[in-house]
């Protein structure tokens, strides 16, 4: 076949469109199924369809397919394209402007004064010092709840927190219980340490009871009360409760992720109401900087305690001195209250920008949340819709990344707030919420 007959096959489907032989909507058949009936090179077949898309005449979507248009296409594109700078609404990396100069401050005197530092650069261990052990306490404690400072350990990160509690509670080969949609680095965690996970039935306020107790055996259940991702939402007290009677009644671990509590210092964790089946996991990734982060363990009021160091140790998971050393500074002249405080007002605010500039949409979300969970208008796919915005310039994350099981996403995506300028924000959402009132056809043509 000649370079030119790619054209010959592409005029035969346009005439086949124009008298009605393919109908607006109607599906072609995948590129290389295409290619083996004609008997020609995928390669050929691929400027076919591109030759039909650029006429108008097909759109294609992101895992669905080629379809035929169901309108014209628009006489000029009815969003901007982007200026070149990439819109981050997919990773929550809440830093504040005036950080930097803020946490530099907290710790001149302990890079500049030997003894200091020469202490930091020793390891400090699982458990760290009982001084460590009481700031860092007295720190995440919140309304109805404080850490007994004995039962609380240091990680590199909250990450390597979560990989010590699940390494500790649940031996390969055993279950997990997850919510059904799930922070995507646990998948990641359990598929390293041969863990099974079981997704867990969620309404409107978490998991159910019903289906904790319908899961069968299972050796912990990790769970996001506070500002679930990517839902947003925070579980209700009396939800919180029932969760802690079943917990009781089926004798289970929780490891519970309050990563992103300290934005809901007014409400007490899950650890508050079952402190003997709770294994606590928070950090400073999202209270300071991913970049400056350490991980805490509060262990349960029974046995779990020494497995628990033991996985941080063989893990290779502790923190390291100067982290740690650092962090304590921050925790105790009061510079991570005041940054935690700013970020507070800021997620607030940003929270409501979205609220403003997505205003008639499906948005979930505690008011004081960093993200947002957004159920897309029909007849948009998270998928396709994902697509659409990345060619605006705009990532967001798609629903299934966060699903636990097989089987269908939500056409739902999650929004990360807290990466971009609040006026850069602002237009991101303007040019998503214009792109979720079109048709996906219409909006691929562009």
């Amino acid at each position: 076949m000649t370079g030119d007959d790619f054209r010959a096959i592409a005029e035969e489907l346009a005439a086949a469109i124009e008298d009605g032989r393919l109908r607006p909507g109607d599906r072609l058949p995948p590129l290389r199924r295409f290619a083996r009936q004609r008997r020609i090179a995928a390669s050929t077949a691929h400027r076919v369809y591109r030759e039909l898309a650029r006429r108008g005449l097909t759109v294609g979507e992101v895992g669905r397919g080629t379809f035929v248009r169901t309108g014209p296409p628009p006489a000029e594109p009815a969003l901007a394209e982007p200026g070149g700078h990439r819109v981050d609404l997919e990773l929550n990396l809440p830093i504040l402007p005036d950080q930097p100069a803020r946490l530099a401050g907290s710790i001149a005197d302990l890079l500049q004064h030997g003894d200091a530092l020469a202490a930091a650069l020793r390891p400090p261990g699982a458990a760290g010092t009982p001084a460590a052990r009481r700031t860092a306490a007295a720190h995440l404690a919140r309304t109805g709840w404080a850490p007994d400072p004995e039962r609380l350990l240091f990680a590199g990160s909250g990450r390597q927190a979560l990989a010590a509690a699940f390494a500790a509670l649940v031996p390969p080969g055993t279950r997990l219980g997850v919510e059904a949609l799930t922070f995507p680095v646990v998948k990641g965690i359990a598929a390293r340490l041969g863990i099974v996970l079981v997704p867990l039935a969620m309404d409107a306020d978490g998991v159910t009871p019903a289906a904790l107790r319908a899961a069968g055996p299972l050796r912990a259940v990790y769970l996001q009360p506070a500002l679930h991702n990517p839902l947003g939402t925070t579980m209700p007290a009396t939800r919180r409760a029932e969760l802690a009677a079943v917990l009781r009644e089926l004798d289970l671990y929780a490891v519970e992720d309050a990563v992103y509590g300290f934005l809901r210092p007014d409400l007490a964790p899950l650890a508050a109401l079952a402190p003997e089946r709770t294994v606590l996991v928070d950090s400073l990734s999202k209270r300071l900087a991913p970049g400056l982060t350490l991980g805490f363990l509060v262990t349960p009021e029974r046995d779990a305690g020494p497995d628990l160091a033991a996985a941080l140790r063989s893990g290779g998971w502790t923190a390291s001195g100067f982290a740690l050393a650092a962090a304590l500074r921050w925790l105790s002249d009061g510079t991570a209250t005041a940054i935690e405080e700013a970020k507070r007002a800021d997620a607030a605010a940003r929270r409501r920008i979205a609220e403003d500039r997505l205003a008639g949409h499906r948005l979930r979300a505690d008011p004081r949340s960093y993200h947002c969970w957004w159920e897309l208008p029909e007849p948009w796919r998270a998928d396709t819709f994902v697509a659409a915005a990345a060619r605006r310039g705009i990532a967001v994350s798609p629903s299934g990344a966060f699903t636990a099981g097989p089987g269908h996403a939500p056409n739902a995506v999650r929004l990360a707030l807290s990466a971009p300028p609040a006026d850069v924000l602002a237009d991101a959402l303007d040019v998503l919420a214009a792109l979720a009132r079109r048709s996906p056809e219409d909006a691929g043509a562009e």
